[in-house]
């Protein structure tokens, strides 16, 4: 490991670090970013995404430091948190940040035609990088294949969707399905039972779904956004539909954690 010392905020070699709000200006690079040392950690580690660069203070390079020795393709810049805030132009508190590279997309049929058990999540124009983040927290919780995202989706490579999946974008494989109706018609023939998650009133309770735990050996679990929700097509084109139960006058959870509730209930069931 060679160490690069930042004295100077002006200086050009970390000038991939600078204005980080900007997610197109990642996105134009084709460069993400992490932020804390547990998800740099798990960048790291990746066997998808490559680490470009870390960047840190000296607290955070001592924890770090057992792993970075193993890494000569990473470059490795240190600095005081003075320096770093200064630099990526934001109040930055957790000592450690890091640059990946997003490389090619993945195809959804890489996530769609695999063979044997496999549980997906697919969210229909989940446009909040925060709600983003929260499926795919709970998605890496409850053991998920894969997250297909619509087009209109937020990127689960947005530095507040990482932090809010807590590394879970790094690590739950993902896949754009920018055509949704064929899609999901793809699930359906490769074996997917499609399900719904709705607060329709329509919709079954959650708590009553009953399905032989063998025809869940392969599950869609299709969620939408807060605002509108899943489309009357989606929800048509779903072999069930279900809701989670709530007291009078709510009518709807936050998706992710709508999500959570109902992986929780299908992978319980999948168990039996």
């Amino acid at each position: 490991m060679q160490l690069e010392r930042i004295d100077d905020p002006s200086d050009p070699r970390v000038a991939d670090y600078r204005d980080l709000p900007d997610p197109e200006l990642r996105r134009r690079r084709g460069l993400f970013v992490v932020e804390g040392r547990d998800i740099a950690a798990m960048l790291l580690d990746s066997a998808r995404f490559s680490a470009r660069s870390v960047f840190l203070t000296e607290a955070a390079l001592a924890d770090l430091a057992d792993r970075l020795a193993e890494r000569a393709d990473v470059r490795v810049f240190v600095a005081s948190a003075a320096i770093v805030r200064s630099i990526v132009g934001y109040r930055f508190h957790r000592g450690c940040l890091a640059l990946g590279e997003r490389g090619p997309d993945s195809a959804p049929a890489a996530l769609i035609d695999r063979p044997g058990p496999r549980l997906l999540v697919a969210a229909e124009h989940v446009t909040n990088p925060d709600n983003v983040g929260g499926i795919f927290r709970n998605g890496f919780a409850f053991g998920v294949d894969g997250v297909l995202l619509s087009g209109r989706s937020a990127d689960p490579l947005y530095r507040k969707s990482i932090r809010v999946s807590i590394g879970g974008s790094l690590a739950v494989p993902f896949a754009r399905l920018d055509d949704w109706p064929a899609g999901l018609e793809r699930m359906r023939a490769c074996g997917y039972i499609v399900i719904a998650l709705t607060p329709h009133r329509a919709a079954m309770d959650i708590a009553h779904l009953d399905i032989d735990a063998r025809r869940l050996a392969r599950v869609a679990l299709l969620v939408g956004a807060e605002d509108h929700g899943l489309s009357a097509e989606s929800r048509a084109s779903a072999d069930f539909q279900i809701r989670i139960a709530m007291a009078p006058g709510v009518d709807s959870l936050n998706v992710a954690t709508a999500t959570g509730i109902a992986l929780h209930r299908l992978t319980s069931r999948a168990a039996r």
